[in-house]
């Protein structure tokens, strides 16, 4: 099989403006991730596109890597080399949807998607219409309203002030991370927090542990591999992620339950997933859903010894099989960038 790999930050999607440090440095990560894993099973025909700026920061001994200048339309490039591979894996963020375009582009063209399809990610790329989704399906989850902002004062409804203590959440509605997230605790702030154009989403600000979990999913069921703990910094009003913990959790079948209602309420996610979620003394509350490799799955191979990329293909045919080989947790910092 031949397979092109495209992460967007660093294969050439920002070729014409500056790379965002912190997109950059995760979507190395899991570039390298993804590489490694790939090229752990026979068969594999890799081909990989490079911002020209990260050329060198990637190995890719063994793969075709294409180098994407300035002067290349990434779009253009993406096209070609995808109708020359028998299957695509696109790594993007929802914003400006991105991800929902790439994965639409795939599905055109008649290569097998390595993703979730955009029919998926339409839903999950949206912090609203996920909020929606899920309160359809009776899953627990953030409250969330469109944000209405006039004169110094937020219009919203619906949302009890009692589960927050008076700070909220203001965020883009198709924001990667926390990229323009803000943290505020007076409506008149609103307006210096709304730092890019298009629609935001306000949400309260609840206190819990932040677990992601790490998940493959398939004609409406999933399959956890491990339960991840999530450490920020607040600086500024932003969260910062500073390191993710990977297996952290030492039964995450206590998992099982959300992940089974997500697989019921969502069946067109499909291969790797990630899921955040808020823990509170009394509730698991979905925070959003990423139809795509998160930062996580670079852990995951020396955690549990499980080559992801492997299952996600076993999921073209049948269910994956997961067999770990080793059950240690992984600290991946994201300001050293670094794996320990």
């Amino acid at each position: 099989m031949k397979i092109l790999v495209f992460e967007y930050i660093t294969g050439g999607g920002f070729n014409k403006q500056m790379l965002p440090d912190s997109l950059a440095r995760e979507g190395r990560l899991m570039l390298q991730a993804l590489l490694d894993n790939l090229s752990g099973i026979s068969g594999m025909e890799l081909v990989v596109m490079l911002d020209s700026r990260v050329n060198g920061s990637v190995s890719t001994t063994g793969i075709n890597a294409i180098i994407i200048n300035p002067e290349h339309n990434s779009h253009e490039e993406f096209t070609r080399l995808a109708l020359c591979c028998d299957a695509v894996w696109p790594i993007a963020p929802e914003f400006d949807n991105i991800l929902q375009t790439l994965c639409h582009s795939v599905e055109l063209m008649g290569k097998i998607l390595l993703t979730s399809p955009a029919r998926a990610v339409a839903i999950t790329g949206n912090k609203f219409n996920t909020y929606q989704h899920l309160k359809q399906h009776h899953i627990a989850t953030v409250p969330t309203r469109k944000l209405k902002y006039r004169r110094g004062f937020i219009r919203t409804t619906r949302i009890n002030p009692r589960l927050h203590d008076g700070e909220w959440m203001i965020k883009p509605v198709d924001g990667a991370g926390c990229a323009d997230s803000y943290l505020i605790t007076d409506p008149k702030d609103v307006e210096l927090m709304l730092t890019r154009k298009g629609q935001y989403v306000i949400q309260p600000h609840i206190q819990g542990k932040k677990t992601s979990l790490s998940c493959l999913f398939r004609r409406g069921k999933g399959w956890l591999l491990c339960a991840n703990l999530q450490q920020f910094n607040i600086i500024n009003r932003q969260y910062h992620l500073a390191e993710i913990i990977v297996n952290h959790h030492s039964d995450p079948g206590a998992y099982q339950n959300v992940l089974d209602n997500i697989a019921r309420a969502l069946p067109e996610l499909w291969g790797y997933a990630g899921i955040d979620l808020i823990e509170t003394n009394d509730e698991l509350l979905v925070l959003e859903i990423n139809p795509r490799l998160t930062t996580s799955f670079v852990g995951i191979y020396a955690a549990l010894g499980i080559n992801v990329a492997e299952t996600v293909l076993q999921l073209l045919e049948s269910k994956p099989m997961l067999n770990p080989v080793c059950n240690r947790q992984i600290s991946i910092k994201m300001e050293q960038n670094d794996t320990n």
